[in-house]
This record gives structure tokens, C-alpha cells and sequence, in this order.
């Protein structure tokens, strides 16, 4: 920071919970590794008093496992926000929140980007670029935000940051599209072996659809290489045979963006699973290809 005249805040909501903390974390690092030029320096800042840190006990957990110490951590009452507002020398991108508390009002207008999985509570200035979509966790934002970077930029610890949170946070929000009575959505999942043996699976399928009232159910998965690159896997369910068909044709024949599917073996005759060749194509480029096909 003291090399630095103009400082870049990433900060998270008020619970600092794990996927505020991670998301924080790893939005700030690819910030610093994409900015161009003469850039001020990227800070993530945790939104609590570092006497309160022990409390977040699956944070400390995965830090500490991921062999970052505490230490190395900036915390809200270590840091004068306020004060760097008033020099102009701040501007502000908030993750998994979007409209800070009444104490903060004043540094409203430093906010430059939001990143929330929540709905919008209120509109945003021009100004402030606004990324606000109905997924299980902020950290899935700021994952598919760095796919879409330049390659390379992914390192280990980062990815393994986002591959813990997305485990301990347990994160399962998806994404519908509709037609008519039929319902078909896009669900994130951690792997696509653990889904395709997972004992009962068509009941639970059968089940989670039932319930929800969906026709049908498209699973991605993400994992990292060696290389910390990313490869993804679909599965397509329905227990509706021209439905099924409908989705897998429409994913088969893509070409905005084609994702250079290759079949995969499945035990189940009502899932179709596919290596996805185009990696960089993430949900909410493949939820207009199933809403078209709809």
C-alpha cells in the first residue's frame, strides 16, 4: 500500500463468511494479475475487526490448510476507508453484497464494480459495473470472471481456495430456463464421476426434479488440471426421452459458442454425460443454448 498512491479495495459483506472471504481473496489477485499499466494497488480487505477472525472457523480452517497465515491478512479496523475516500484515493468493488450499511454511506460513491449472488436491491450509477446473478456462491462469479481472463493467470493456491470454498460452503444454486409447463435447470456440481456413481442417483434426480417442478436437469462440473487449467463435464437428465434429446442436439450442435462435446460412458439410460472441449464456455454462456432449444 505504501508504494501505492491510489488504492483499489476488494471487500466483502459484513458476515465475512467463507465465500465473502475467498471471494474477496481471489477477485483481488486477478485483479492485480490483469490490470494494465499503471495500476494502484489491489487490496482485499476482510469487512471485520481482526479480533474477530478466530470466530470464522471454516475460514481459518481452509486458510490455514491453503498455508496462508493471518498474519498476511488486512481486516476493516486495520485500514482507513473513510479517510482514503476523502484524499480521492480510493475506489471500492464489493463482493457477495451490494448495498453497504448506513456507517459506510459515504463510501457509496468510490463503489466502482459489485459482484453478488443475490438479487438487486437497488439500481447502480453507470459508472459501476454490476455482476448480479442467481448462483449458489460469489465465488462461482469470481471463478467464471478468471476463466474468462487470460490464460495462465489461475494459480494453485488461488484455485484451491475456490475449489474449498465451493466444498466447505456447499454452494448449489442453479439456473432455470422455461417453456410452456417445462422447466429445465443448470446446476453446478464438483465432479463429474462423484455424480454419475453416486448410489440412487436417478431417485435423487427423480426426487430433486419432482420437487421443484422441473422437467429436466443439466449438470456442470469444473475441475483444474496440473496446470491449474480448467476442464468442464455436462450431464444432461430427463426422464422424458424427446426432452433429453431435445437438450443434448441443442448442446451437440452449438456454435455460439460450440462446446466441442465428447461423449462420456454413463451407467444410467436417462443420463447423457460429455467432456465439454471448450472450456471457456461457463453457465451462463451454455443456459442460452438450452433456452433456445426450449
Amino acid at each position: 500500500i505504501r508504494q501505492h498512491q491510489e488504492i483499489h479495495v476488494v471487500m466483502g459483506n459484513e458476515a465475512c463468511d467463507l465465500d465473502s472471504t475467498i471471494s474477496a481473496l481471489a477477485l483481488a489477485y486477478f485483479l492485480t494479475q490483469t490490470s494494465p499499466g499503471a495500476k494502484p494497488a489491489v487490496v482485499p480487505v476482510l469487512n471485520i475487526p481482526r479480533a474477530d477472525f478466530a470466530l470464522r472457523t471454516e475460514t481459518t480452517f481452509l486458510l490455514r490448510d491453503r498455508g496462508i497465515p493471518a498474519a498476511s491478512l488486512i481486516f476493516r479496523d486495520e485500514i482507513d476507508l473513510g479517510g482514503l475516500h476523502q484524499a480521492g484515493l480510493l475506489s471500492l468493488t464489493l463482493v457477495d453484497h451490494h448495498v453497504l450499511p448506513g456507517a459506510d454511506a459515504a463510501l457509496e460513491e468510490a463503489v466502482v464494480e459489485v459482484l453478488d449472488h443475490r438479487p438487486l436491491e437497488r439500481e447502480r450509477g453507470a459508472r459501476c459495473q454490476v455482476t448480479v446473478e442467481p448462483v449458489g456462491s460469489c465465488a462461482t462469479l469470481v471463478t467464471e470472471r478468471i476463466l474468462q481472463g487470460p490464460p495462465g493467470v489461475l494459480d494453485g493456491t488461488t484455485a484451491a481456495l475456490l475449489h474449498g470454498q465451493s466444498w466447505l460452503g456447499r454452494g448449489h444454486g442453479g439456473r432455470e430456463c422455461h417453456t410452456g409447463d417445462i422447466t429445465v435447470t443448470l446446476r453446478p456440481l464438483p465432479s463429474a464421476q462423484t455424480f454419475l456413481l453416486r448410489p440412487g442417483l436417478l431417485q435423487d434426480l427423480e426426487a430433486f426434479c419432482q420437487h421443484r417442478g422441473y422437467a429436466g436437469l443439466v449438470a456442470m462440473t469444473v475441475s483444474f488440471n496440473e496446470r491449474h487449467e480448467p476442464t468442464r463435464k455436462l450431464a444432461v437428465y430427463s426422464p422424458q426421452e424427446p426432452l433429453r434429446s431435445t437438450l443434448c442436439r441443442a448442446l451437440e450442435e452449438a456454435t455460439t459458442p460450440s462446446l466441442l462435446l465428447r461423449p462420456l460412458p454413463s451407467p444410467w439410460p436417462c443420463v447423457v454425460a460429455y467432456a465439454q472441449g471448450n472450456a471457456t464456455a461457463a453457465r451462463k454462456k451454455v443456459l442460452p443454448i438450452l433456452r433456445a432449444a426450449l
